[in-house]
């Protein structure tokens, strides 16, 4: 059954936990959800992470890292800019405190738009997959070999294009992350989704 709550409610956030992940799903192709898929096969090309500042009864706001800095952005711009999000719970062992103090640490750090592991820049996923600890201080998420191929198990056009401009050869196979696949590990649960239309929301809860 899916569960629709109030504008209200919604605008503050109450219908979420510190921590929760928002996964973006793009209106459009691109380059990104040509190689990638999310849960459901949803073409999801961003992550977020949901933080109050001020604690339990704070302000609510997402921790996410876009051009050109990883940055704090108000709950109700991030949601209004992006019409469909998909939510993720952590099921697992996760230090939450912890793991968002060290999203924190990250903000104003740029923005890494090449995608490379052990660099001082950091993109969407990696900011959750570096970040995200237990109670024993591991990684809650692995990294997993970089997908910049299509169906057909090529390379896209783009990707060649992208990094070949920059002087580079494509990162495919490296140790990284991406938005749609960890949308898909076991340790999330997907607990709902938010839609943004005609300047209102809609939270559907599932259940």
């Amino acid at each position: 059954m899916t569960h629709c709550l109030s504008l209200v409610l919604f605008a503050r956030g109450d219908a979420l936990q510190e921590g929760d992940l928002l996964f973006c799903c793009s209106e459009e192709p691109n380059a990104i959800t040509a190689v990638t898929s999310g849960v459901e096969q949803l073409p999801i090309d961003h992550v977020a992470i949901f933080h109050r500042i001020g604690g339990e009864h704070g302000l609510p706001y997402v921790i996410e890292a876009v051009k050109p800095c990883v940055r704090l952005t108000p709950f109700m711009t991030f949601a209004s800019s992006n019409p469909s999000v998909i939510i993720g719970r952590t099921n697992t062992d996760v230090d939450i405190r912890a793991s968002i103090r060290r999203c924190l640490d990250m903000v104003g750090k740029p923005y890494d738009d090449l995608y490379l592991p052990g660099d001082s820049a950091v993109y969407c996923s990696e900011l959750v997959q570096m970040n995200y600890v237990t109670s024993r201080g591991e990684l809650v998420f692995n990294a997993i070999p970089m997908s910049f191929h299509d169906d057909s198990g090529q390379v896209t056009d783009y990707w060649n294009a992208f990094y070949k401009q920059r002087g580079m050869k494509v990162p495919e196979g490296e140790p990284g992350t991406n938005p749609g696949e960890l949308s898909r590990r076991h340790q999330v649960t997907i607990i709902g989704r938010i839609n943004y239309s005609d300047d209102d929301f809609l939270f559907h809860w599932y259940r």
